[in-house]
């Protein structure tokens, strides 16, 4: 074991984006997937891809003496990643443990994607972002043992190429608080009461990852910002135990350093920052992290408190560089804090409030950008450099990066005089509502205006919207972009599609049909390239879950809509079947939590510009006969503030922004919506608030929890839980969807429930949609047969009955 100093690094970056810049990883990933790559030559792949990462940040000058490079990789998650470390397996998947304990390449993507005989483990959002992670199932039983096997191999092959890096594990409070009871648990069993089991694994990794040559650990532990975790930090007792248990060994003068983050807001008790982090530095923590982008700015006495712990030793991390957009930091401005920050004596250090994970790799790279855009923005590669800089500014004084800080302010009042950043138009607009717009006949009123049009039976089949994106549809995308097919054989292209599309939905017996939208790339880059206001980018990837990666667009300016864009396709799709067909739109709050959104006016605001876009497209489609439209809000849960004392104001204006874009309807055409990957039961007042007509929403992986949620509430409009995950390569038996549908009709009136997939199947093959579609219209039928059977003939759409 070797001995340390601890002395922290001036400079660092919490984490990097892992996907890589061509998005290597996920190829990789999903060629082994495919049987095309076997695990060697993954670990292959994910090995350069590691070497590539820390080349560029070594050259970029991280990796320089005085600032120190996170090791965060992960082949699909970091969660799963700490689950795999912990050896932390639920009952269903104990078999794919090896003899030690430990899981192979494919036991480790079992977990993540399931198998034909076991769901995977449930997905849900990481905080206040768009990133999914694989939530932890824990049971007084759950063994916990030390096998980060990949991340010490990561770390001494490193060490061998001539790099020291920081290995990254989740924290054990976050883990542990992030998990949820595994199946068969005692009722009120709570998975934090296996701390202590869990501290003892940690122990054992850390130690493993000191003899592989690390001289940092970092565990991250954003939960510290969530009412729980904040008041389990400030209150001492379980988190300070923790930490003074896995700091034993380092007040020892042996093993690595502990560095402990915090990310997403203020950790502790917001009433008095800093109380959480002096705790954490009590405890014998020797760097620990504040986040000073989402967090409160530290008062004085928190400062003074966190300095007088552990006798002044840590080091106080300060998170001024914005891990979570792609903004130019405002470098005088963060120079000013970290000044204020050191003037009292004390190491502090230079951060990124997150990881950088959540923005794309390089500015650089985005030809297609306007030029005073890009003078604008800062990606992974530039955000580190701007935490270099002010390192070297704090060390050496402002002068010393005169230029650069010159260089910034300048960008910084070229943005905020740039043309279309305000249009006086549409702020006259905006500013002339009235509550009218906002509100709708009585939800009782509106569903027998729509049955009168519809004419739909009890439990209506329907999806979400999109249907598999195929090879030949990107091919198609990709020429008419690059001039390979002219814009009339692409036009010609995507009729064809959605024609079969219609054809398919319509020999499955769907109710309630869609386009497929084929001539979408993205849910929000589609409708940024057709609204003013936004920019998208070529290169933008960022990891969403596993190898999914998204492009969010860039809203730097005032929004509105210059013409219909979706009306041709819905026009045509319905023009093609006598089924009713649904005109399919993203939601206002969806389009600000995936986009990298302007901060220079109230979130509210341009949520509100948005919605009036919105509106006036969904006002064209009526125009056209379109008599379903689904605007889906899946992000609405996502942008939720991690505290209580902010979430009503933020749910008072997403939901108001909704109403703006769907008040304007017709009391006759029924408006839908979609959420998906929430914790529902925290949202369903708002949910209720939205006054969609029906909702769809993610239920598969959590067998339907949220009926249960949903009957306790009393709602009273159309719902439909997810009975068919699509995340997951699985396709359910019809035995299986029936179990559902006779869960859902427990807590759900027959009149309310649909019967539809979790989400959009973009991702999903033909096959295994084709086939699950159609066990899904199979079940539908079987319960409907029971229900007949059950209150006898007639308009069982009418019936206010449950199974």
């Amino acid at each position: 074991m070797t001995t340390h100093q601890h002395s922290f690094p001036a400079a660092t970056i919490l984490g990097y984006p892992r996907i890589g810049p061509n998005r290597e990883l996920k190829r990789a990933i999903e060629a082994h997937w495919a049987g095309k790559l076997d695990a060697d030559g993954l670990d292959r792949a994910s090995e350069a891809l590691q070497d590539a990462t820390i080349d560029r940040l070594t050259g970029l000058g991280l990796g320089a003496a005085d600032s120190s490079i996170p090791a965060d990789f992960a082949l699909y998650d970091q969660v799963l990643d700490t689950t795999a470390a912990l050896g932390a397996l639920p009952t269903r998947f104990a078999d794919l443990a090896e003899s030690d304990g430990s899981l192979d390449t494919d036991g480790y993507f079992t977990l993540a994607r399931g198998d034909a005989e076991r769901p995977p483990l449930e997905m849900t959002k990481w905080f206040d972002t768009n990133y999914h992670y694989l939530v932890p199932e824990i049971g007084p039983d759950t063994t916990f043992a030390p096998l980060a096997h990949r991340l010490t191999s990561l770390v001494a092959r490193q060490s061998r190429r001539g790099n020291t890096l920081r290995p990254v594990l989740v924290g054990p409070v976050t883990y542990l608080l992030l998990a949820k009871a595994e199946d068969g648990a005692p009722e009120g069993f709570d998975p934090l009461s296996r701390l202590d089991d869990a501290v003892a694994a940690y122990e054992g990794i850390i130690d493993a990852l000191g003899d592989a040559g690390a001289e940092w650990v970092q565990l991250d532990e954003p939960a510290l910002v969530t009412d729980r975790g904040g008041e389990l930090a400030v209150a001492g007792g379980v988190v300070e135990g923790a930490y003074r248990a896995l700091a034993a060994a380092t007040r020892a003068g042996s093993g690595p350093a502990l560095f402990v983050t915090t990310g997403y807001g203020t950790a502790g008790n917001r009433r008095a920052p800093g109380e959480a982090l002096a705790l954490l530095a009590s405890a014998g923590v020797q760097a620990v992290h504040a986040d000073l982008v989402a967090g409160d700015a530290l008062a004085d006495a928190g400062v003074d408190a966190f300095r007088a712990a552990n006798g002044g030793a840590a080091t106080l991390v300060a998170g001024v560089v914005n891990g979570h957009n792609i903004w130019r930091n405002d470098l005088a401005a963060s120079l000013s804090t970290l000044d204020k920050l050191a003037a009292g004596g004390g190491k502090v250090s230079v951060a990124t409030s997150t990881s950088l994970f959540h923005v794309p790799h390089q500015v650089d790279i985005e030809t297609n950008l306007p030029g005073h855009l890009r003078d604008w923005l800062a990606f992974a590669d530039e955000k580190t450099t701007e935490v270099l800089t002010l390192a070297r500014g704090l060390a050496t004084g402002p002068d010393a990066i005169a230029d650069e800080v010159g260089a910034a302010t300048a960008a910084l009042a070229a943005r905020a005089t740039g043309e279309g950043v305000r249009k006086e138009a549409i702020r006259r607009r905006t500013g002339s509502l009235t509550a009218a717009d906002f509100t709708r006949p009585d939800g009782a009123v509106r569903a027998a205006a729509q049955q009168e049009r519809l004419g739909l039976p009890v439990l209506p089949t329907t999806t979400i919207g999109s249907f598999p994106q195929t090879g030949d549809v990107r091919k198609a995308r990709s020429g008419q972009r690059n001039g390979a097919i002219t814009d009339a054989a692409y036009e010609g292209f995507l009729r064809e599609e959605i024609a079969r599309v219609v054809r398919l939905q319509e020999d499955l017996g769907l109710d309630v049909l869609v386009h497929g939208e084929p001539e979408r790339n993205d849910m929000v880059q589609y409708f940024a390239e057709n609204f003013d206001g936004f920019e998208t980018t070529e290169h933008g990837w960022v990891q969403s879950y596993g190898s999914r990666c998204t492009r969010p667009s860039i809203l730097w300016g005032d929004v509105s809509r210059p013409g219909a864009f979706t009306v041709p396709w819905t026009a045509y799709a319905q023009s093609l079947t006598p089924r009713p067909l649904k005109g399919m739109l993203t939601g206002p709050v969806t389009i600000l939590a995936w986009s990298f959104v302007r901060e220079d006016q109230p979130l509210s605001e341009t949520a509100n510009q948005v919605a009036l876009a919105l509106r006036d497209e969904i006002a064209d489609l009526e125009t056209a006969g379109t008599a379903i439209i689904q605007v889906d809000e899946p992000a609405l849960r996502e942008l939720l503030p991690l505290r209580a004392e902010d979430q009503e104001a933020y749910l008072d204006w997403s939901v108001n922004s909704f109403r703006l874009a769907t008040s304007g309807v017709r009391t006759d055409t029924q408006i839908h919506t979609h959420l998906c990957y929430s914790e529902f039961g925290e949202v369903i007042r708002a949910i209720d608030g939205l006054n969609a007509d029906v909702t769809s929403i993610e239920a598969a992986r959590s067998r339907l929890e949220v009926v249960g949620d949903l009957a306790g509430y009393g709602y009273e409009r159309g719902i439909g839980p997810g009975v068919y995950d699509i995340h997951s390569p699985r396709v359910p038996s019809t035995a299986e969807v029936t179990d559902l549908i006779r869960t859902a009709l427990t807590a759900v009136p027959a009149r309310h429930l649909w019967i539809n997939p979790d989400c959009g199947l973009k991702t999903r093959g033909y096959q295994e949609t084709t086939a699950a579609l159609r066990n899904l219209v199979d079940a539908t039928a079987a319960v409907r047969a029971e229900l007949d059977a059950t209150v006898g003939t007639g308009d069982l759409a009418a019936q206010d009955h449950t199974a």
